[in-house]
């Protein structure tokens, strides 16, 4: 297994056919352990052809597959959920290698991946067609079908769980699917494919390619990729959405966010605080769940100061993971050192809060607030992707929600209150696909299903629960009568 010390760098393979094998490509990037700054790996940047020998593998081995009746095929995934949790120490060591998260963090999107494991093995009872006896002798019903080879281009912040958003559904329903993770993290979906072929994955059916920009466009362009699934930044989003569609394609993209944590002055200090801290910190705030603003209605002056309180108490390196790159520990201490301008203040800055037993080499950052920003403050509006929480002041609930409907993405809107009325009106009322009562990481789980709304999403439906059904197959309706015997016209 890599490591954090390997010094032999390994030039990681592509998978295809169900086998790993080395890419023909001329360039590589580096894979860098974010704790230590050390170069763990080269993935190659795989070339069109290389995409186009995985698709026509797929293809080969997709025909077969889908002959299979869905309640053999989901067996696949009963015994792979065991092997995640047989080799879930490994995982996660994997994981935080490559991605910088704490252990516990680690271990925890493992978990959330093997609810989505298990909502798959359900398939045989929930992706079930429909009939009806539509008039005497006629009945009409609907099947599912696969859509083919279908592909998912993941990031980097969740390189485990995400990718288990789209594979076990997609796989089960009957296609084959393409796999190509983030350059950053590309480790994680290599097991992946190691665990398939360990649970009985039929070859041909899970592929692994590398690279970057070239290889996501080459996916978004290939005539036999029938549907992409997307996770990363909006901008990249909205792109992969607008050129897969222009070639014909289904595409579920979910893009960046701005979450807003609104907190009126009934909320629970305790429970309040610690969980605005999580939001902000958990993950070293790179996942699109994170708070990034706290918009305070009224005086929560009380409610603000053990927030605070609590974020000064985390060091980075211990309670607080690596961040992902120099460039983006660059982007984020940039955002600190603006964040004086127009009125706002820098009250808490996480560049002074490293534990002292942080690994040498990495780029760590503590948890940082700007407090009295304004709502077209630069840290109120960009999705800056670290541990850092915004707060506006206001002094009405519907100013707070007039801020957060303004805000152009909608992955997510939490409130704080012990108002049954507020919290519904709130919930009402705020513009994003998931929302939390006293809860600032929203995430549904299984069955419900993962998405946001506005920029924060492209294409229709969630990524995950019963609208992947939906997303990752066509339905076929069949008309069928067998006897003359009740004709009265052409319909009958």
């Amino acid at each position: 297994m890599i490591t954090e010390t390997t010094t032999d760098v390994r030039r990681l393979p592509i998978v295809v056919g169900g086998s790993e094998r080395d890419s023909d490509a001329t360039e590589t990037m580096p894979v860098t352990a974010p704790r230590t700054g050390e170069v763990i790996a080269e993935v190659p940047l795989c070339t069109s052809d290389e995409l186009d020998m995985a698709v026509n593998e797929a293809k080969k081995a997709q025909s077969a597959w889908a002959d299979i009746p869905i309640k053999d095929r989901v067996q696949v995934f009963y015994k792979l959920k065991a092997l995640i949790e047989r080799d879930v120490d490994m995982l996660a060591e994997i994981i935080t290698l490559e991605n910088g998260k704490t252990d516990p963090e680690s271990r925890g999107s493992i978990l959330r991946g093997i609810e989505c494991v298990e909502y798959a093995t359900a398939l045989p009872m929930t992706a079930i067609g429909e009939v009806l006896e539509v008039s005497r002798g006629v009945e009409c019903k609907t099947v599912r079908s696969p859509l083919g080879v279908v592909a998912g281009i993941t990031p980097f912040n969740f390189p485990f769980m995400v990718p288990l958003w789209m594979i076990p559904m997609s796989i089960a329903l009957g296609n084959a699917f393409v796999l190509k993770p983030s350059p950053q993290t590309p480790l994680s979906g290599m097991e992946l494919a190691r665990l398939l072929k360990e649970a009985g994955l039929p070859d041909g059916i899970f592929s692994v390619v590398h690279g970057d920009r070239g290889i996501v466009e080459a996916i978004c362009d290939h005539p036999d990729i029938g549907a992409i699934g997307f996770v990363g930044s909006t901008r990249v989003a909205r792109a992969v959405y607008e050129r897969g569609t222009a070639a014909g394609k289904r595409v579920r993209a979910m893009g960046g966010a701005k979450n807003h944590l609104v907190v009126v002055p009934d909320a629970d200090v305790e429970m309040t605080a610690s969980n605005v801290v999580a939001s902000v910190t958990g993950c070293a705030g790179q996942r699109c769940m994170a708070a990034s603003v706290l918009v305070t209605v009224g005086d929560c002056d009380h409610i603000v100061a053990r927030i605070r309180e609590k974020m000064a108490a985390l060091k980075a390196g211990t309670d607080i993971g690596a961040i992902i790159s120099d460039q983006a520990y660059e982007r984020i201490t940039g955002y600190l050192d603006r964040a004086g301008s127009n009125g706002a203040r820098l009250t808490l800055d996480g560049r002074d809060a490293i534990a002292e037993d942080a690994p040498k080499g990495g780029k760590y950052l503590g948890a940082s607030i700007i407090d009295h920003a304004s709502p077209d403050h630069e840290a109120s509006c960009d999705e800056i992707f670290g541990p850092t929480l915004t707060i506006i002041r206001c002094d009405t609930l519907e100013e707070a929600i007039r801020i957060e409907n303004q805000n152009p993405y909608g992955n997510a809107a939490a409130i704080y209150t012990q108002s049954g009325a507020t919290a519904e009106f709130f919930s009402d009322k705020a513009s994003a696909g998931m929302i939390g009562v006293n809860i600032g990481v929203p995430v549904p789980r299984e069955p419900f299903a993962f998405g946001g709304w506005n920029e924060s999403s492209f294409g229709e439906g969630d990524i995950t629960g019963p609208s992947a059904i939906d997303f990752w197959t066509k339905t076929k309706k069949i008309t069928s009568k067998w006897s003359d015997k009740y004709r009265s016209n052409w319909m009958s």
